[in-house]
């Protein structure tokens, strides 16, 4: 087979063929280079990748509209590492449902049971069956494992099926998937027509904020509008109303504290969406001064709102001594 970049990422890909019959065709691919781009991976990881070294396998009449009276048995073959399935050159995947019997080149044709894994799940094991009088799961072959590989491709670690004829089939449905682009994925809701669709952009959202009121308060304030900003990453505290608002639905933690001066008892509390959710407590006496200082951890939707109102007691701060202080961040977005 002479050089072709469809199949080869560099002239220095490793091939080796056997031809088995007329439209049986089997070769070795090892990539190297650009195999797996953007991932991470160091070069010894990558030797022991399935992904970047399979054995390809390019038989026509796996696929699932295919049918001859000259059926084939994969328990004949001598099954050895990992092998990627392709169409006449074209990327090619098993199908994820029943197959009709006496398709795919053999009387009982082998699909895989729960569906393909995603990248982050690594390398699964799958049930595959076979379709036999009426029956998708008459025939319950070995499992076998599956590895999802960047560029919209699987590998599959094939075994001997229980007898004969049964055969892996190539769901001739799964062609387009070989057109996506990097940034998208093939699906399919009815495992029948696929479709290349756009993946969705992980939101990374930094939002952090530390505020500071530069004076003492005593007495009822309804909220404190915080005055001295440090840092706003995110621009979610408004400085005119005293108000963090979130900008996307995610668990966030705040803290918020007090300095207690002169006999007595201060009490702060953090509201949020207008509930006094956690307090800031100190009762002094005598002359002494107390500082004291509260967290609250908590999963807030998109919009909440939330700000501290000073209930009682007085509580001291100057310009630079930050005392009165009110701040949180975002820790992880996440979907409500």
């Amino acid at each position: 087979i002479p050089y072709h970049p469809f199949f080869f990422s560099s002239k220095k890909d490793y091939l080796c063929l056997s031809l088995i019959g007329s439209n049986h065709l089997l070769y070795t691919l090892t990539q190297d280079g650009d195999g797996d781009e953007g991932s991470g991976e160091d070069d010894s990881h990558k030797a022991f990748d399935p992904c970047n070294h399979y054995t390809a396998l390019d038989q026509a009449w796996r696929a699932t509209n295919y049918t001859t009276k000259n059926v084939a048995c994969d328990r004949r073959v001598q099954w050895k590492g990992w092998y990627r399935l392709f169409y006449r050159g074209k990327p090619i995947q098993m199908p994820e449902r029943c197959v009709r019997k006496e398709m795919c080149g053999t009387h009982s044709p082998l699909w895989l049971v729960g569906g393909h894994p995603r990248i982050r799940d690594g390398v699964v094991t799958r049930k595959v069956c076979g379709n036999w009088k009426n029956n998708c799961c008459m025939f319950k072959s070995p499992p076998i494992q599956v590895k999802a590989c960047r560029g919209n491709y699987y590998v599959y670690k094939f075994v001997k099926p229980v007898a004969c004829h049964m055969a892996y089939c190539a769901d001739i449905n799964t062609v387009v998937c070989g057109k996506c682009r990097k940034t998208e994925s093939c699906i399919s809701r009815d495992k029948i027509t696929w479709m290349c669709k756009k993946n969705k952009m992980r939101m990374k959202v930094n939002v952090h904020f530390f505020v500071t009121y530069p004076a003492s308060i005593s007495g009822k304030v309804n909220r404190i509008m915080y005055r001295k900003v440090y840092v706003n990453q995110g621009g979610a505290f408004n400085t005119r109303t005293g108000i963090f608002r979130a900008p996307v639905s995610g668990v966030y933690q705040f803290f918020f504290s007090t300095q207690t001066r002169g006999s007595g008892t201060t009490d702060l509390w953090l509201v949020v969406n207008n509930y006094w959710v956690a307090m800031s407590h100190s009762n002094v006496q005598g002359s002494s001064s107390v500082g004291n200082l509260s967290t609250y951890m908590t999963t807030l939707r998109k919009g909440a709102t939330v700000y501290v109102t000073h209930n009682r007691g007085r509580s001291w701060a100057i310009s630079a001594s930050n005392t009165i202080v009110f701040g949180g961040s975002l820790l992880m977005v996440r979907k409500i």
